[in-house]
């Protein structure tokens, strides 16, 4: 018996639907994810699940009594703007305040937490001390400052303290838009446990692949207007779209041919008003119907770095840095050399000192103590998470080449709406201010306007916020391949894993600490090393995954080395170019394979050498450069395959 039924919904804004005929059905307890690409509608069909908004048709049948809470997706700023949280009724309220007690600013954040149970719960009785737990657990985990009035709170801290209103209410249905975003490492790993543990249904979007693996039971997809049900987890749901989407652009590709013949059948001069021709025609208006109903797929965002020249072997010296904000250090006695083509990761808690380390490192910061040296023909490309770098009051177009017509990429003049169209934003949006963006749109257009630069250092600082997981990959591609140098600020697992070579924790009291590999190696090394006495030296660029090197020595915070027993490095991952690559090695050493026979067979034949010499010069040649192409691609084959399955 479901809790709610969704039935033959329609909602749209402007001319396209965001979707149509959509039908939902929650059972009691699902773990329900709904994924789709930006824009797409995820945020306004939660809403209308919630009773928000009304849909243009349909119904959304909830049983009796049934209580909801919602995260929503963006918090404003100000104090004084509604936020969405739960509070047990059938619909989330505006988070301000009832009767006199002024507005949600001037409460605290316990008291703001607490409003999620209810009127109805006396904090001082039985009962109420029980619920108290609860409130200081989900406090503690998320990290959130009690005692602060929410009017001080920043958007990412007011973000959290909804969060934990949510999760406090205990509703029958939990909706969470974007869960994730603004929590550390940590938080995410205990909000997955929570929600596991969770008794009632909860249908959430999110774009954390590592998140969204561990906790769907089922998977919603809403593309092009259609919602689609994926039965299963992530995995399953991938290896079954790539199916569908298969099976469709074989069906479109029947129905263009199919409707290319009697495009030139009607051209032929027929005339549709005998009686036999015109089942033809109707036939013919219905296909055309049929074919201008369809709605493409979104495109995909093509980027691409404008690779600068190269910089010096050395690209940071950092030497015994020690830097503080009138309390204790959040850096302390950190020592690190960074080569060119390094790919480091920064993670750690919120606030925990990564974008001071970036700042410092690019010169925006000075240290308190300490001294870091940089190399030569440093050309920094920064991506900033606070999106400072965006004038909500420009266009999108001067914000990016401010102001002029053309964008020269790779020594190559672009017109600026076609650089935009690679990022999805077509003309008309070009020219609309930065204020009117959603968020996953201020990301791309900061990564747009940050490719559009020279660079052979890119600095990224949180750079997986709002987006969905289709640029995630290609992000991931980019950043993977790029030659230069990386320093990666994210709490994206997946994409740790994919692009870094090594991790810097910031573990607490200004420790910060370097490891070989991804996330997934960080873990498995901080689990099974001892900490070891330092001794004297300074930190070296470290043995990279892949390399063969022992990943015996880890860089602490003085510069020592020390000694842990620790495994050895895993190989790296396959980025998305070389896992395409692999994909198609079997096409390709058939080819070879198949062309190798027929030179040979040609060469053997009795008449193959009374054809004409420079025939024979080049047949034999080929054979030659066969053989060669074909023992190549077979080593690259078994490379590729080793990383794969390691």
């Amino acid at each position: 018996m479901p809790i709610l039924h969704l039935q033959q919904a329609h909602l749209a804004f402007g001319h396209l639907p965001l979707f149509e005929d959509a039908d939902l059905r929650i059972e009691p307890g699902e773990r329900i994810a709904l994924i789709g690409r930006n824009g797409t509608g995820k945020s306004s069909l939660l809403k209308a699940i919630a009773g928000e908004i009304p849909l243009d048709a349909g119904t959304v049948w909830r049983e009796p009594g049934l209580r909801i809470a919602r995260l929503d997706q963006e918090v404003f700023a100000s104090a004084r703007e509604e936020g969405r949280a739960g509070d047990g009724g059938t619909s989330p309220k505006p988070l301000r305040g009832e009767g006199g007690s002024g507005d949600t600013g001037d409460r605290t954040v316990h008291d703001e937490i607490a409003r999620g149970l209810g009127p109805l719960v006396d904090l001082d009785g039985e009962e109420g001390w029980r619920e108290e737990q609860k409130i200081r657990l989900v406090i503690s985990r998320l990290g959130v400052p009690a005692d602060r009035p929410v009017r001080e709170l920043s958007g990412g801290w007011r973000r959290r303290t909804l969060l934990a209103k949510a999760l406090v209410s205990q509703p029958d249905l939990l909706l969470l838009d974007e869960p994730t975003n603004h929590l550390d490492i940590d938080a995410i790993r205990w909000l997955e446990t929570f929600i596991a543990e969770f008794a009632g249904a909860i249908l959430f979007v999110t774009h954390d692949r590592a998140f969204l693996s561990a906790l769907a039971t089922r998977i919603i997809e809403l593309d092009r207007g259609r919602l689609t049900s994926w039965p299963g987890s992530y995995g399953s749901y991938l290896e079954k779209k790539a199916a569908a989407l298969e099976n469709e652009a074989r069906d479109l590709e029947r129905l263009d041919k199919k409707l290319a013949q009697e495009e030139a059948w009607l051209r032929q001069g027929v005339k549709a008003r005998r009686t036999r021709n015109e089942g033809r025609v109707k036939d013919l208006m219905k296909l055309r119907a049929e074919r201008s109903a369809r709605r493409a797929q979104i495109g995909d965002v093509r980027m691409g770095v404008d690779a600068s020249e190269t910089s010096g072997k050395l690209v940071f010296d950092v030497k015994h840095v020690t830097k503080g904000f009138g309390g204790p250090p959040v850096i302390a006695d950190f020592s690190q050399r960074i080569f060119r083509g390094d790919r480091i990761g920064l993670i750690g808690p919120n606030g925990s000192g990564k974008s001071t380390l970036l700042r410092l490192l690019v010169g925006e910061l000075e240290p308190d103590q300490g001294e870091i040296k940089r190399g030569t023909r440093l050309q920094v490309a920064y991506f900033d998470q606070q999106r400072q770098q965006l004038d909500p009051e420009k266009s999108v177009v001067d914000t990016v080449n401010d102001g002029n017509d053309t964008v020269v990429i790779n020594g190559q003049p672009r017109h600026i709406l076609g650089y935009l169209a690679d990022f999805l934003f077509p003309k008309e949006r070009g020219r609309s201010p930065v204020k009117s963006l959603s968020g996953g749109e201020r990301n791309r257009l900061l990564l747009a306007r940050l490719f559009s630069r020279p660079a052979n250092l890119l600095v990224l600082d949180e750079p997986t916020n709002d987006l969905d997981i289709e640029t995630l990959e290609l992000l991931e591609e980019l950043v993977g391949d790029f030659p230069g140098t990386v320093l990666l600020v994210s709490h994206d697992r997946v994409f740790l894993d994919r692009v870094v070579t090594s991790t810097v924790a910031f573990e607490g009291d200004g420790r910060v600490v370097e490891y070989v590999g991804g996330y997934t190696d960080y873990l498995r090394q901080r689990t099974q090393s001892q900490p070891a006495a330092p001794k004297p030296g300074t930190g070296g660029g470290g043995p990279k995954p892949g390399t063969g090197e022992s990943g015996s020595q880890v860089r602490r915070t003085d510069g020592a080395e020390a000694s842990v027993k620790v495994p050895r490095a895993r190989p790296r991952k396959l980025s998305y170019k070389e896992q395409r690559e692999l994909e198609a090695m079997p096409e390709r050493v058939s080819a070879l394979e198949d062309e190798q026979r027929r030179l040979k067979e040609e060469a053997a034949s009795p008449e193959f050498y009374k054809s004409p010499a420079d025939h024979i010069h080049s047949v034999l040649a080929r054979i030659d450069a066969v053989d060669a192409e074909l023992h190549a691609a077979l080593e690259r084959w078994m490379e590729l395959d080793a990383v794969a399955g390691s």
